[in-house]
């Protein structure tokens, strides 16, 4: 049996990503990340740079990859992430979160689901009932599958990159310039 190819990304873009750009930009990023994680919160305003450079030009995708061993509010965070994208707000949550990375507790997810105008009463309720347990540990599953043994687990253009990721070497990297 030959060993599954971890340098490209396994799992195609699909209709339950969080994709933020159109499906034809030129170029794709897609991060295996976990809120908690400094590195991941570090790239989030790399990302952010990118994205205001390339316009349309950049498609991201976010995969939760939450190491809850050693990011204690990690798993709830992504399902906070979850609970607001069923309502329409995946990407404000997801800002919010790496915006106060410091502040992930329940009583802080509940504030931000607050300040993003959510209805409180079903986002406590999922939060509570562990609703989007399950999709975020099929993200984690599928990073492993993938070859993801960190994070951030960055793949650009489809081909994972295990190398530094600094504004200027992404923005080479995506681009071949």
């Amino acid at each position: 049996m030959q060993p599954a190819d971890t340098t490209h990304l396994l799992l195609p873009i699909h209709d339950g990503d969080h994709v933020h750009g159109p499906a034809s930009a030129s170029f794709t990023l897609v991060e295996y990340g976990d809120y908690e994680c400094p590195d991941c919160g570090r790239l989030f305003w790399i990302i952010r740079d990118l994205q205001t450079e390339l316009g349309d030009r950049l498609r991201v995708v976010y995969r939760h990859y939450p190491l809850s061993g050693i990011h204690p509010h990690a798993q709830e965070a992504a399902e906070a992430a979850e609970a607001s994208g069923v309502q329409g707000r995946f990407w404000e949550m997801h800002d919010l979160l790496f915006e106060k990375q410091m502040a992930l507790d329940r009583k802080n997810l509940i504030a931000y689901a607050e300040n993003l105008s959510l209805d409180l009463g079903r986002f406590r309720s999922e939060l509570k009932g562990k609703t989007y347990d399950q999709r975020v540990r099929d993200d984690f599953r599928r990073g492993v599958q993938n070859g993801v043994y960190r994070t951030p687990g960055l793949f650009l253009n489809g081909v994972r990159h295990d190398d530094v990721w600094d504004r200027e070497t992404l923005l080479r990297k995506l681009t071949g310039s």
